[in-house]
């Protein structure tokens, strides 16, 4: 991978993994047209809102008894704005929350097909990953499309449908505009002729990276490194979250059938709760090892030997559980049982 300057294409750098910086650049005017809003722009946004019911609900779940579960659901309902259809027939009490049908008008978004980095063409996807995108003032002389509703009233930033934007009512809508001017932004991809295109490493993957601002290739492949390490843990927890949930499901048929005495299904449901956290985090453990035993044995024989730790733990637990149901018993056993009569004389 080499540094290139931006302002000229070198053929040398043919097929090669480059790093430039330079101002993505366009001198393209994007219109919007429905409401003629235009400016020279990376891209161009209309976003429209809409001013509709929402509704929530709260759900709980209690004990019966007998055995089983209840749950009991309320709803409420306020007013927010959202950028879609909300479809009030599906609420649980639509009566009095009702939301129109459709939008008058939707969002849109424009992208300038010819933009520049130094001497290098940007595509359209490339253009569409620089998101820098600042609320767009809509001048006063802005002529109002003929075919636009007679309600529609001019703000500093867009349009407003509705009779009091200070007292907005179920049904107005706000269009507001958006965009990104030209900026400056950093790239580290393959060159081919006047395009930059994702170079196809040896080890595997594409690599096609893209920051706003200037930036050197070694923070721009820190950066990248570090957003990979974070997402890659978030997948983890995910994982083990979605897996702990599972387990806890499957357990939960043991605290159902000891619901027939409330306290008694509570007590049963905590410690299934617990068995479940502490599987999830064998499996978790024994998948991410396998994963790290090719790369950094290391680091993958420790996890395994966290792994079967645990497993060691909830072997002593359910040891415990047992060792203690026996003695119960037997505690119980000898307290029924009647003495032997004294010898007679």
């Amino acid at each position: 991978m080499i540094s290139v300057a931006s302002d000229q294409v070198n053929p040398a750098n043919e097929g090669k993994l480059i790093h430039l910086s330079d101002k993505a650049f366009t001198e393209e005017t994007l219109t919007d047209p429905v409401f003629g809003v235009s400016d020279t722009a990376l891209r161009l946004r209309r976003k429209v809102e809409m001013y509709q019911w929402q509704e929530s609900s709260k759900s709980e779940t209690q004990k019966k008894l007998g055995g089983g579960t209840e749950t009991v659901t309320t709803y409420s309902y306020s007013k927010e704005w959202a950028d879609s259809v909300i479809r009030s027939s599906s609420f649980k009490k639509p009566g009095g929350h009702e939301n129109p049908g459709s939008m008058p008008y939707s969002s849109e978004e424009q992208t300038a097909k010819q933009v520049t980095l130094g001497a290098f063409q940007l595509s359209t996807s490339q253009v569409q990953r620089i998101n820098q995108f600042e609320p767009l003032a809509v001048n006063g002389d802005t002529a109002l499309a003929e075919n636009l509703d007679e309600r529609m009233t001019r703000q500093t930033h867009g349009f407003y449908l509705g009779a009091d934007p200070g007292s907005p009512q179920v049904g107005d809508v706000r269009i507001q505009f958006e965009s990104v001017k030209p900026t400056e932004v950093s790239m580290v991809a393959q060159q081919s002729g006047s395009r930059l295109e994702p170079y196809h490493a040896q080890a595997g993957g594409n690599i096609e990276l893209l920051q706003i601002g200037m930036h050197s290739a070694e923070a721009m492949f820190q950066k990248a490194q570090t957003d990979n390490k974070i997402l890659t843990w978030i997948l983890r927890a995910v994982g083990f979250f979605l897996m702990m949930i599972g387990l806890n499901m499957i357990f939960k048929l043991f605290s159902v059938l000891a619901d027939v005495l409330p306290f008694l299904g509570n007590i049963v449901e905590a410690g299934t709760g617990f068995i479940a956290f502490l599987l999830a985090a064998v499996l978790s453990l024994i998948t991410i090892a396998i994963a790290w035993i090719v790369f950094r044995p290391l680091l993958g024989i420790i996890l395994l030997a966290v792994a079967v730790g645990l497993i060691v733990l909830i072997g002593g637990k359910m040891k415990a559980a047992k060792a203690s149901k026996t003695n119960q018993a037997g505690a119980a056993g000898g307290a029924g049982a009647v003495p032997p009569p004294p010898p007679s004389a």
